[in-house]
């Protein structure tokens, strides 16, 4: 079994062989707080950066055309309608705030990843209490209503969930002062300076994107390239 620091740097070799190939705590105070939430409301944008980084160093992005897929530990790139439009407005987004969009194959200061996040996990669950309390409560068994009339042995009751984790993620590495490149298990790691997550709800269409990508990029003001 694969640990999470071993997903992160897989999931990041994924990332970085794509831009390279392109570039060179929230708590709901009660269960279902969504419920009762309009569609519009539904969605949480969640964003945070490295605050000792300044934005204005840097002048060019990288950023492909395809959107990552990540499936647990399984990661591909698509490029529907729907993911279309998402890179369209990070790339419009970005050069609105004075960085500059560079072609397939030429250095860029940043490199920014749209991420479509679908990952299932199926685990295996005990009740200690179920089959005890139904053998006291019931039949002749040791302790029940039928008085002394037998024992029960204790069997736990085993159980199967599933749980299900979905949503969009942009992220932005530092491309322009990344570390010497090392080889095999020695191989550096990009830093990530910006990632922002959009939760709650799926992105069904494009004005939900123009939406998030508003909100997420309102919520992002120190991204901004030097005038």
């Amino acid at each position: 079994m694969k640990t999470l620091q071993q997903l992160k740097k897989s999931r990041w070799a994924f990332y970085a062989a794509l831009l390279l190939t392109v570039g060179g705590g929230l708590t709901a105070c009660r269960e279902n707080a969504l419920n009762d939430l309009s569609p519009a409301d539904s969605p949480v944008y969640i964003t945070n950066y490295d605050r000792s980084v300044n934005f204005s160093q840097y002048r060019t992005f990288s950023l492909p055309d395809s959107v990552v897929i990540e499936s647990n530990d399984r990661y591909q790139t698509s490029l529907g309608t729907l993911e279309s439009s998402f890179v369209t407005g990070v790339a419009n987004a970005l050069t609105s705030r004075g960085f500059q969009r560079v072609s397939q194959g030429q250095p860029a200061d940043l490199g920014v990843a749209v991420i479509r996040v679908n990952n299932r996990y199926t685990g295996v669950g005990v009740d200690p209490y179920s089959s005890y309390y139904s053998n006291y409560w019931y039949g002749p068994g040791f302790g029940g209503f039928g008085g002394f009339g037998g024992f029960y042995p204790y069997y736990p009751t085993y159980y199967t969930y599933q749980v299900s984790d979905q949503y969009w993620e942009i992220q932005i590495v530092d491309l322009k002062n990344r570390p010497a490149t090392g080889t095999g298990n020695n191989q550096q790691q990009l830093n990530v300076i910006y990632d922002a997550t959009i939760r709650g709800t799926d992105v069904p269409d494009q004005q939900a994107v123009s939406t998030a990508l508003t909100t997420i990029f309102n919520q992002s003001p120190y991204l901004q390239a030097a005038r």
